[in-house]
């Protein structure tokens, strides 16, 4: 039972429906309201795309954690919410927050770090801000360029659409399980260590119907993608590319498909007709990225997991919860 002080305390998917009720964008714009990235009509059949996201101390950093990791993750995660959208990444704007008297040296390396994972991809750090604050966070808003028929919106996946993954499922969870309570400076270096697919989501959003990215777990993917496009997601477990060194661990099955389900991967989940999907693997192959089907879209509602007996069982809960109250790492 919750505690009465947590009555009304936000909850990050209840925020979002409201958002969408409460503001134009969600009724009038090109993607829905919450989608991985918003998109606004230029001349022709451009679209800007535009996303925000933050990593804060204790929560997405610790305090060990090089500053320079830090600013590439910053780019990294903004990076891979405009490759689920087609995009090509044109700039990024960075904010940084820092207690009064941290050592300008840390800043300077944040935006080093976000630069160099910008400039991998033909983009650059266009400008940003400082302002102080209690606890130290990194602010990243970026750019980006694609077309109307490249978006794929997670509010158009249609029945009879087979879904797939890029890559391999769980590297965050195996991040995650290397924090200890003196974590190695690998492992920090691990836990922000994020591959965006940003070749590969242009290439797959021409043949996708809906796509978004994993950054928040398959499970929770699924979820929000069953919401948005009011289908049911019938996911097989057999089928789920976990990530090798996941696999190679010794524990049981159900904690590898946990740690799977964590979040952090960072790949692209989509919903894709069947009769493009010898093309759409032909096209990521020619990048190094495999693309495997995992499941399908049926009529009906939520997200669901085939177990043992190929029964299916509703998704289990995700591993991030952002706002879940727990004691920040160490």
């Amino acid at each position: 039972m919750p505690q009465r002080a947590d009555r009304g305390a936000i909850s990050e998917e209840r925020f979002h429906r409201w958002a969408r009720r409460a503001l134009a964008a969600g009724r009038t714009g090109l993607l829905p309201l919450g989608d991985d990235t918003a998109a606004l009509a230029l001349p022709g059949d451009g679209v800007a795309l535009l996303t925000t996201d933050a990593l804060t101390e204790g929560t997405h950093f610790l305090d060990r954690s090089p500053p320079r990791a830090i600013g590439r993750a910053t780019a990294a995660v903004s990076l891979s919410d405009l490759a689920a959208k087609g995009g090509r990444p044109v700039a990024l704007l960075v904010a940084v927050l820092l207690p009064p008297g941290t050592p300008e040296r840390w800043a300077r390396e944040v935006l080093t770090g976000a630069e160099a994972e910008m400039a991998r991809f033909g983009a650059h750090v266009v400008g940003g801000d400082t302002k102080p604050a209690r606890t130290r966070a990194v602010v990243g808003t970026a750019l980006g360029i694609s077309r109307r028929g490249r978006l794929s919106p997670r509010t158009a996946a249609r029945a009879g659409d087979l879904l797939v993954v890029t890559g391999a499922v769980g590297r965050g969870g195996l991040a995650a399980l290397g924090l200890g309570r003196s974590p190695s400076p690998a492992a920090l270096r691990a836990l922000l260590d994020v591959r965006p697919r940003v070749r590969e989501g242009p290439v797959l959003a021409e043949f996708a119907d809906a796509t978004l990215d994993t950054s928040d777990g398959l499970a929770q993917a699924a979820r929000l993608l069953a919401e948005a496009s009011r289908v049911r997601l019938e996911i097989r477990t057999e089928d789920i590319p976990i990530h090798p060194a996941l696999v190679r661990r010794r524990s049981t099955a159900a904690a590898r498909l946990a740690s799977a389900f964590y979040g952090g991967d960072y790949e692209l989940l989509a919903a894709i007709p069947p009769g493009r999907l010898a093309r759409a693997r032909a096209a990521l192959s020619v990048l190094g990225c495999p693309l495997t089907p995992i499941g399908e879209v049926r009529r009906g509602s939520g997200a669901w997991l085939s177990d043992a007996t190929g029964r299916f069982r509703p998704m289990p809960p995700p591993g991030w919860r952002p706002f879940a109250r727990r004691r920040a790492a160490r």
